[in-house]
C-alpha cells in the first residue's frame, strides 16, 4: 500500500553563484517548502525597479538544500519515489551519490530512489538552479509576475509503493454512455484484478456508483467503468465530482495498492461558433492570469487559497482562466474542479518557432518546450477543469512546425481542446489543421474583434475612437458578408513591423488574411487593458518579499511636480473611467453572436511590464473600490441584459429608441421573461414599462423587444438613467444618458474670443477686461492630445515600443479630473470623472502643459497624466493676468459644436465668461502664460 514520508521542515542551506557539485559546508538553514526570497536568504537587493515589483532578496544561482531523513525498516526495500511538486532545475544526491537532474518548470520532479535508501538515517541533498533554463520561461520565471524564485514549493515527500502500482493514469469521461474509460500502466506483476468504485461529492446530494472488478492481463490497463444512469455531470453550473478509487487486488482479492483520482463527467467541445459543455452552449468569460502573488512571489500550492482566488473571479462573473505562458500548480486545477472554472494552461513560451536551418533556430529549446507540454498533460489533464491548452503567447514563425506540435499533442491526449497559441501571427493569422479554436484580436488590419489596441497596433478599437453608443458588435468582423482586400505588389508578401513581446520585430507577412471565416470558435485575446492611476495607499500592503518600490518612485515623481495632493483624486477618477471602458468592451463582446468568449486583461492589476494597473482588483485580488462585484457582473456574467441605442447623448424632444437583448448562458432556458425598464432624470420618471418575451433556449443572445419614447423638451442639461431589470432574477443593467436642450447654441455674442494672446487681447486684459482664449489646437506645441479612453496597458512600455517602431507614441492619459462645482460648468453638470457627455469635447481638444506652476492653481478641467510624465494638464483653466481675467479653453469649437453635448459645453463656458461669476482668484504673470500657451 502507498505511504508517504513528508520531508517538509527545516533543511540546511548553502547558496552559491555558480553550479557545481556538493558544497563544502552548509552555513544556514531554511524551511521548505518555500523560496529563498520569501525566507529572506542571501544578500538584500538594493535595486528599486520601476517596471515591476522589487524582489527584496532576489537570488539567482544555485541553492543547495540538505536534510537527514529517517527511513523505517519496512520502507527501505520498497519502491520509493522522491516527489518535488514545483521547483526549478534540480539535481539530487542521496548519501553522496548523484541520482540525476530534472528541469520541468510546470510539472513535478520525480526521482526513483528504489534500492538506494538505507534503513535509518539517509542524507538527501537537492540543488536548485534558477539560472540556465532551456527557455526563458515566460511568466513562469518572469520578474513581471511570480519572479524568478529559487526553492521548492508544494509537496516534498518520499512516496513508497507496494509490489504493484499504477502509473500514467488517465480517465476519459463519456457523458453519452455515462461511463469512464480508464487507462494506466501497471508496474509490478503481483496484481491480478482492478476494483473500481466511485462516489460523488461537491453537489447538493450524493451518488455512489456500483463498484466493478476487472481481470488484469499484462502491463497495460484499459477498462470502461459505468457510473450508472444516475451519474452526475460536471459543468460551470453544477461542478459535481466523483472520487474515483482504483484498487489493485492480488489473487486472493486483497488490496495491494490504492489510487484515488478526482473525476468530472463532462464533455467540453467546439461546436460551430461556440463551446459546448455536455451539449449546452457556453460563453467563455475569461481572465488572463500570470501567476501574480505579491505576498509570496510564487504561486500557492494549497487548494484552499486557489478556491479563494478563483472564487473571487467567479463572483465577478468569470468562468474561464487562461494562464499566460504559464501552468499553475495542481491545487489550481483542483480548486477549478470544485468551482466549475474552465482552465487553459499554456507553454512557457513567447517567441518564434523555427525550422532547422533557419536563423536563430534553437532545437534544444524547442525539444524542451514540446516535452513540457507532454509533462503538463500527464500531470493535469485528468482534471475536469483542464479543458483547453495553448502552445504559447503571440507566437510567430513556422506554421508547419507549430501544427506538427499540435498534432503530436492531440494524438497523445485528445481530451483538451488545443489552439496553436494566443494571438499567433497577430496581423496575419490563419487557422491550422489541428486547431480546435482560435484566439486572437483581428483577422485583417481592419477586421477587429477587440475594443482597444496599443497605438503601435493601430487602427485602434471602437472604445478608443468611436462616438459612444451601444451598437458595436464583432459579428461582421468575425463573419463578414464581404471584405475588400488588396494584394501587395510582390504577390502577397510584405515586410511589416509588429509588436513582439515587449519590443518590436520586422516580419514577413503573407497576404492580408483575406475574407476567411473561422469555422471554429473565436475567443478574443487580452481584451481591455484600461489602466488606472496608482493607488499609493496600496504600498503598505506589500509585506512579503516583493516591495512596491515602483509605487514609491511614482509617488515621488508626482510630489516633485507639486501634484502629490491629487494622488487619490487621480486614482479614483481615472479608475471610474477605466471601469466604464471595460463595461463597453465586455458588452460589445456579449453583443456578438459569432464570438465564443473573451479573455480579459485583466480583472486584477499586472505588477510588471512597466507596471500595468489595469484591474478592477489590485494585485492582491482585493477590490480597488472602483466598482462593486454586482455592477461588474451586470456586464460580465452568464446572464446579462443589454440595450442597443445609438448614442448616450440625446436631445430633448427627440425619440429615444433602444433594442433590449438578453445574453443568456445559464444551464436552462429562462422561459417566459419580463424586463422592467425605466428612464429617470433625478426623481422624474421620463418613461417606464415592461417587455415580455418567451425564451425557450439557452446559450445565445436573444432579442426581447424595444423601448421607444419621446424625450421631453428640457430647458437645461439633465443626466438620466436607463434601468433594466429581469424580474424575478438578479439580472439588471443601468446606463447613464444625457439629455440636452434642443435650442442650445454656442453663442459667442458679447465674449471677447481670441486664438492667441495677440496685442489686442493683451490690451483688453490691461484694461481689466475678460478674455476667452481658444487656441487653434493644431498649433499648440506645449500640449498633449485629447483622448477619451483610459491609457492602454501602461504608457512607459508602449511609449518605448512605439519609439522603437518609429510610430506615434500613445497619448498616455487617464481621463479628466473635473472641478464640477465650478460656475464655468453651471450649464454642463458633470461628475468629477470623465463621462460620455465629455466625449466630443475631449476628442476635439488638447491639454496645455502647466508644469512648474503653483499647486493652488487648479484647472477647472484637468487631464490626468500617466505616472511617468506627470504633467499638470489643463483643458479648461482660468487666471488673473495682464490686469484682466483670462479663461483658456483648449477645445476646437467648430468641431465640438457639431454635437449637442459639445454645444452645451461651449454654451456653459460662454455663459460663464459673460457672467459676474467670472472672477479668477489665482494671479500669474502674462509672460508665464505666454510661455505655456505657445
Amino acid at each position: 500500500m502507498q505511504s508517504k514520508l513528508n520531508l517538509s521542515g527545516t533543511w540546511q542551506l548553502s547558496l552559491g553563484e555558480e553550479r557545481k557539485g556538493l558544497p563544502q559546508a552548509f552555513e544556514d538553514t531554511m524551511e521548505l517548502p518555500g523560496t529563498t526570497s520569501h525566507a529572506r536568504k542571501g544578500r538584500r537587493n538594493e535595486e528599486q525597479l520601476i517596471g515591476s515589483l522589487t524582489d527584496e532578496y532576489k537570488f539567482e544561482g544555485s541553492a543547495w538544500f540538505r536534510k537527514e531523513i529517517e527511513v523505517p525498516a519496512d520502507s527501505a526495500e520498497r519502491v520509493a519515489l522522491l516527489h518535488l511538486e514545483r521547483t526549478r532545475i534540480t539535481t539530487v544526491w542521496l548519501n553522496g551519490e548523484e541520482i540525476g537532474t530534472r528541469n520541468s518548470l510546470n510539472a513535478p520532479h520525480v526521482y526513483d530512489l528504489t534500492g538506494k535508501l538505507a534503513t535509518g538515517t539517509n542524507t538527501l541533498t537537492i540543488r536548485v538552479d534558477n539560472v540556465g533554463y532551456p527557455t526563458k520561461g515566460g511568466h513562469m520565471t518572469s520578474p513581471d509576475t511570480q519572479t524568478n524564485w529559487n526553492g521548492i514549493t508544494g509537496a516534498i515527500e518520499l512516496q513508497f509503493y507496494g509490489a504493484s502500482r499504477l502509473e500514467e493514469l488517465r480517465t476519459y469521461p463519456n457523458v453519452g454512455e455515462k461511463n469512464v474509460r480508464i487507462t494506466a500502466n501497471l508496474e509490478g506483476s503481483t496484481a491480478a484484478k482492478l476494483r473500481v468504485s466511485a462516489a460523488s461529492f461537491n453537489g447538493e446530494s450524493s451518488h455512489t456508483a456500483d463498484s466493478a472488478e476487472f481481470e488484469l492481463n499484462g502491463s497495460s490497463i484499459d477498462v470502461t467503468y459505468s457510473l450508472g444512469e444516475a451519474a452526475r455531470l460536471w459543468s460551470e453550473w453544477t461542478p459535481e465530482l466523483y472520487r474515483l478509487r482504483l484498487e489493485l487486488l492480488d489473487a486472493n482479492g486483497e488490496a495491494i495498492d490504492t489510487t484515488d483520482s478526482v473525476l468530472g463527467l463532462r464533455e467540453f467541445k467546439s461546436a460551430g461558433d461556440k463551446f459546448e459543455i455536455n451539449g449546452k452552449r457556453t460563453f467563455l468569460r475569461g481572465k488572463h492570469d500570470g501567476l501574480i502573488f505579491p505576498l509570496t512571489g510564487y504561486a500557492p500550492t494549497d487548494v484552499e487559497e486557489w478556491v479563494r482566488i478563483l472564487g473571487i473571479s467567479k463572483t465577478y462573473g468569470m468562468n474561464h482562466y487562461r494562464f499566460h505562458t504559464a501552468c499553475p500548480p495542481e491545487a489550481a486545477f483542483a480548486a477549478a474542479d470544485l468551482l466549475g472554472i474552465y482552465m487553459e494552461p499554456e507553454l512557457p513560451f513567447w517567441g518564434t518557432i523555427t525550422e532547422p536551418g533557419e536563423e536563430n533556430h534553437n532545437q534544444a529549446e524547442q525539444d524542451y518546450l514540446i516535452e513540457e507540454g507532454y509533462a503538463i498533460l500527464k500531470a493535469f489533464a485528468n482534471h475536469p477543469s483542464c479543458v483547453m491548452f495553448s502552445l504559447g503567447n503571440e507566437l510567430w514563425g513556422s506554421r508547419t512546425k507549430i501544427d506538427s506540435i499540435l498534432k503530436g499533442y492531440k494524438e497523445f491526449d485528445s481530451r483538451p481542446l488545443y489552439t496553436q497559441g494566443s494571438n499567433n501571427h497577430q496581423w496575419v493569422p490563419e487557422l491550422l489543421e489541428h486547431d480546435d479554436f482560435f484566439c486572437g484580436v483581428r483577422f485583417t488590419r481592419e477586421r477587429l474583434f477587440r475594443g482597444s489596441y496599443a497605438m503601435c497596433d493601430a487602427p485602434q478599437g471602437h472604445v478608443q475612437v468611436a462616438p459612444p453608443g451601444t451598437l458595436t458588435d464583432y459579428d461582421q468582423a468575425i463573419s463578414p458578408a464581404r471584405v475588400q482586400t488588396g494584394e501587395s505588389e510582390d504577390g502577397g508578401k510584405k515586410q511589416i513591423q509588429i509588436q513582439y513581446g515587449t519590443g518590436m520585430k520586422t516580419v514577413e507577412a503573407e497576404g492580408d488574411g483575406g475574407d476567411w471565416v473561422s469555422p471554429l470558435p473565436v475567443v478574443s485575446h487580452e481584451i481591455g487593458q484600461y489602466a488606472t492611476f496608482p493607488n499609493f495607499d496600496e504600498i503598505e500592503k506589500y509585506t512579503g518579499p516583493l516591495k512596491a518600490e515602483n509605487f514609491k518612485i511614482f509617488r515621488e515623481r508626482l510630489e516633485e511636480k507639486g501634484l502629490g495632493h491629487l494622488a487619490s483624486a487621480y486614482f479614483e477618477n481615472s479608475g471610474k473611467l477605466a471601469m466604464e471602458c471595460y463595461k463597453e468592451e465586455l458588452e460589445a463582446a456579449l453583443r456578438s453572436r459569432k464570438l465564443a468568449g473573451f479573455q480579459v486583461l485583466d480583472l486584477q492589476d499586472f505588477s510588471g511590464q512597466g507596471t500595468a494597473l489595469v484591474g478592477a482588483l489590485d494585485a492582491f485580488m482585493d477590490s480597488k473600490g472602483l466598482i462593486t462585484e454586482e455592477d461588474w457582473r451586470s456586464f460580465c456574467d452568464n446572464a446579462v441584459l443589454l440595450a442597443r441605442f445609438e448614442s448616450y447623448n440625446l436631445v430633448g424632444g427627440d425619440m429615444f429608441r433602444a433594442a433590449v437583448e438578453l445574453s443568456w448562458f445559464r444551464a436552462e432556458a429562462p422561459g417566459s421573461v419580463e424586463v422592467s425598464w425605466s428612464l429617470r432624470s433625478g426623481e422624474q420618471v421620463l418613461g417606464d414599462g415592461a417587455i415580455t418575451a418567451n425564451v425557450t433556449a439557452s446559450g445565445d443572445l436573444f432579442e426581447l423587444g424595444g423601448i421607444e419614447l419621446a424625450l421631453p423638451n428640457v430647458e437645461s442639461m439633465q443626466k438620466a438613467e436607463l434601468a433594466l431589470s429581469l424580474n424575478g432574477t438578479d439580472v439588471y443593467k443601468n446606463y447613464e444618458l444625457w439629455i440636452y436642450p434642443a435650442e442650445t447654441t454656442a453663442d459667442f455674442g458679447g465674449v471677447h474670443v481670441f486664438e492667441a494672446l495677440n496685442d489686442e487681447a493683451k490690451a483688453l486684459l490691461a484694461q481689466g477686461g475678460n478674455v476667452l482664449l481658444m487656441p487653434n489646437i493644431s498649433d499648440l506645441e506645449n500640449s498633449i492630445e485629447g483622448t477619451y479612453a483610459a491609457d492602454f496597458w501602461c504608457f512607459p512600455m508602449f511609449r518605448s515600443i512605439s519609439e522603437s517602431m518609429d510610430r506615434k507614441i500613445p497619448v498616455g492619459t487617464h481621463g479628466l479630473l473635473v472641478r464640477n462645482e465650478h460656475p464655468a460648468l453651471k450649464d454642463f453638470p458633470s461628475e468629477s470623472h470623465t463621462t460620455y457627455a465629455w466625449w466630443n469635447v475631449v476628442m476635439n481638444s488638447r491639454s496645455v502643459i502647466l508644469d512648474g506652476t503653483p499647486s493652488e492653481w487648479e484647472p477647472i478641467v484637468q487631464t490626468i497624466d500617466n505616472f511617468e510624465r506627470n504633467h499638470k494638464l489643463g483643458l479648461l483653466f482660468e487666471c488673473k493676468t495682464g490686469g484682466g481675467n483670462l479663461l483658456v479653453c483648449a477645445v476646437d469649437a467648430a468641431a465640438a459644436g457639431q454635437t449637442p453635448d459639445g454645444r452645451q459645453f461651449l454654451s456653459s463656458v460662454l455663459n460663464y465668461v459673460r457672467s459676474d461669476a467670472f472672477a479668477p482668484s489665482f494671479e500669474i504673470e502674462l509672460e508665464q502664460v505666454e510661455g505655456m500657451i505657445r
